[in-house]
C-alpha cells in the first residue's frame, strides 16, 4: 500500500484545479495587462479569480494581492507593519515561539534593523494565550502576528480572541493562514485579522502561488520593483494560470470543507488512538484544537530520519515537522517550544492526512508506525539504556 501522508508539505492538484489552469497555458495565455482582446481575456479570468478568493475568506476583491506563496505574503505583511509602525515611531512587535520561519526570519532582519521583538511562549498544548498578547501589547506595539494553525503541531490558535485584542488596542494584526485556508472556516472581518498569508499548493492548488489580504487603510510595502501589477503593490506579470487554478481549488475546498473536516477529524483521532498505544509515544499539541488532518508524535529511544526512511520503505511518505526545515539536523523549535526534551524533539513523526484517507489507511499506517518504531528500538542503544534504568524516560 502506498500512502502519501504528508499533505501539510504540499497537497496533490485536484482535477478542478488543472482543468482551470489549462486554457491559460494554452489558449488564454495573454498578458493580463496589454489591451488586446487576448490580454483582456487574461486579465478577466485574474479579477474573476480575484472575486472568488475575496468572497471566500469575507475580503473586498481589492484587499486580495497575489504572490508567489505564503512565504512572500508573510515577508510583505510583516515589512508593511514594521514600516507603518516605524512611521508612527513604533517598533515594537509580538509574536509566538512557534511561527514558521517565513515569520520567524523576517523578525529577526527587523531585530537588526532597529526593532523590538517580543515572542510570546506556548503550553505544552502548543496555544497561543490571547490574555498573553494583551499583556505583551505597548504603546509602542505596531503588529502582531500569530500564525492560524500550526504546521508542525497542527493547533488552532484563538485567532478571534486575539484579533478582537489588537482591533481594541488599534494594532494591526496578522496571521500565516497557509495551514488554514480551505481546510477551516475564515472570515477575515468576524476575525479581526487586519492581513492574512495563505498558500495554493497546501490546499490542491500549484505550488509557487498565494495570496495576501490586506483590510482597506493597510499600505502595503513593496518587495519587488517594477511595473504596476496588483495595483503597483506587486510588480511581475501575473501567473495567470496558477492564479486561476488556485481560486477553483479554494472554492471547490470551501464548498467541501464541512463534509471534509468531520471525515478526516473521525480518521485523526483513530489515528491518535492507535499511535497512543506505542509505549512512550506522546501527542504533540492539543488533542482537539488541532487541524482535521494533522497528527504529531514523539517516541522515545528512536531517531525521526531513521523512522521517516523505513517509513519510506512500506510505502508511507511523512516527515519529521515542516518541510523547510527538512534539511536541518537540529530538532524542530515547535516541539522545543511546547516543552520536549531535545533528545526527544529528534524522534517525532509528522502524519498530515489528505481528502482521500481512509479507514483501510489508517489502520494500515498505525501497524506500520508500530512495527517500524518497535524495529528501531530493537538496535537502539538509547532504548537499551532507558529500558535497562541507566537513563531515565522522559516521556
Amino acid at each position: 500500500m502506498r500512502i502519501y501522508a504528508d499533505n501539510a508539505a504540499t497537497t496533490k492538484m485536484s482535477q478542478t484545479a488543472i482543468d482551470a489552469m489549462l486554457p491559460y497555458l494554452a489558449e488564454a495565455y495573454g498578458n493580463p495587462s496589454s489591451l488586446y482582446a487576448l490580454g483582456q481575456e487574461a486579465k478577466d479570468a485574474l479579477e474573476r479569480a480575484r472575486e472568488t478568493v475575496a468572497g471566500i475568506v469575507n475580503a473586498a476583491p481589492r484587499e486580495i494581492t497575489f504572490t508567489s506563496g505564503g512565504s512572500e505574503a508573510d515577508n510583505q505583511a510583516i515589512r508593511s507593519a514594521a514600516a507603518l509602525g516605524a512611521a508612527a515611531g513604533k517598533k515594537h512587535i509580538i509574536s509566538d515561539a512557534i511561527e514558521h520561519h517565513a515569520v520567524l526570519h523576517t523578525l529577526k532582519k527587523l531585530e537588526k534593523e532597529g526593532f523590538e521583538v517580543t515572542l510570546l511562549p506556548v503550553g505544552r498544548d502548543g496555544l497561543v494565550r490571547a490574555e498573553d498578547v494583551a499583556a505583551a501589547i505597548r504603546e509602542d506595539t505596531c503588529l502582531v502576528t500569530v500564525m492560524y494553525a500550526n504546521n508542525e503541531i497542527g493547533t488552532v490558535q484563538p485567532i478571534r480572541a486575539i484579533g478582537a485584542i489588537c482591533r481594541e488596542k488599534g494594532v494591526l494584526f496578522h496571521t500565516d493562514a497557509v495551514q488554514a485556508v480551505g481546510h477551516l472556516p475564515i472570515d477575515v472581518a468576524a476575525d479581526n485579522i487586519d492581513m492574512l498569508s495563505a498558500s495554493a499548493h497546501k490546499f490542491h492548488g500549484p505550488k509557487g502561488v498565494g495570496f495576501l489580504y490586506a483590510k482597506k487603510g493597510v499600505r502595503l510595502v513593496n518587495l519587488i520593483e517594477g511595473g504596476a501589477q496588483e495595483r503597483g503593490k506587486r510588480a511581475g506579470t501575473e501567473n495567470v494560470a496558477g492564479i486561476v487554478a488556485m481560486a477553483a481549488a479554494l472554492k471547490e475546498a470551501a464548498e467541501r470543507m464541512d463534509e471534509t473536516a468531520a471525515k478526516l477529524t473521525a480518521l485523526r483521532d483513530t489515528l491518535i488512538a492507535g499511535l497512543s498505544a506505542i509505549p512512550h509515544a506522546a501527542l504533540n499539541g492539543d488533542p482537539a484544537k488541532r487541524l482535521p488532518s494533522n497528527v504529531n508524535f514523539c517516541f522515545e529511544g528512536i531517531e525521526g530520519e531513521s523512522l521517516l526512511l523505513l517509513l519510506d520503505d512500506k510505502g508511507v511518505c511523512a516527515s519529521s515537522g515542516s518541510a523547510c526545515t527538512s534539511g536541518s539536523l537540529d530538532p524542530s523549535h515547535v516541539l522545543l517550544a511546547i516543552g520536549r526534551p531535545h533528545d526527544v524533539a529528534h524522534g517525532s513523526l509528522r502524519l498530515s492526512l489528505g481528502d482521500d484517507a481512509t479507514p483501510e489507511q489508517i489502520a494500515y499506517l498505525i501497524e506500520a508506525v508500530k512495527d517500524v518504531v518497535e524495529k528501531l528500538r530493537g538496535f537502539s542503544p538509547v532504548w537499551r539504556d532507558l529500558c535497562a534504568g541507566k537513563t531515565p524516560f522522559l516521556l
